[in-house]
């Protein structure tokens, strides 16, 4: 399905309604087999609109770090916030991705007055809100958010490399690629990886049983 490129459309339909402060809301890495989930909330200045941001699963690397420097620069404001792979084991990673993207809002340091979130699901925070279903691909500020949240899980990935080399991190971030699901079997979960997922709870129960 092709989506029109994100707009200020609905943000400048909130600002004529009184709305002074909107916040775009979106996480990275809800289907990695590593590593957390990290959420972004970023308040655009909605008459500086920046040039070429999208959903960041349609940009390249580079293109990436190069809008997230060009939007912590010129936002209102931006936080980011993470939630481990014990926390998601423990959670499950829906209440996990919610729980980020609650804690990137309320670490702006200008509180937001409107919230617009990626997907079906709102946040338990006392601020007008609405969930919108694809929302990176077609509001300007998801779309912003989604590019600070993929590009923060991607360097917290990279250093989880150094750590754990032998599984790749820095190429696959954590997601179940042929090359990580080989290494997960050969040597085991690693302490960041989610055991609750399938693909590395049952390499987890085999290491149990190894003891």
């Amino acid at each position: 399905m092709k989506f029109p490129l994100p707009s200020f459309s609905l943000e400048k339909r909130l600002a004529q309604q009184g709305y002074c402060r909107i916040a775009g809301v979106d996480e990275a890495g809800r289907g990695p087999l590593a590593g957390p989930v990290v959420a972004a909330a970023v308040i655009l200045d909605i008459n500086h609109p920046i040039t070429g941001v999208k959903d960041s699963k349609q940009l390249s690397p580079k293109k990436r770090e190069k809008l997230y420097n060009l939007i912590t620069k010129e936002a209102i404001d931006w936080a980011v916030s993470s939630v481990s792979a014990f926390d998601i084991d423990r959670l499950n990673i829906l209440q996990a991705s919610l729980k980020s993207m609650e804690q990137a809002v309320k670490a702006l340091s200008f509180p937001p007055d409107y919230l617009l979130i990626d997907g079906r699901f709102t946040i338990a925070i006392p601020i007008p809100q609405q969930a919108i279903i694809k929302g990176d691909n077609t509001v300007l500020s998801i779309s912003a958010a989604s590019i600070i949240a993929k590009v923060t899980r991607d360097r917290i990935m990279e250093n989880y490399h150094k750590e754990y080399p032998w599984y790749n991190f820095s190429h696959n971030k954590g997601y179940p690629t042929v090359e990580h699901k080989k290494a997960i079997e050969k040597y085991g979960p690693s302490p960041i990886h989610r055991k609750s997922f399938r693909g590395v709870l049952s390499e987890a129960n085999k290491k149990e049983d190894r003891k």
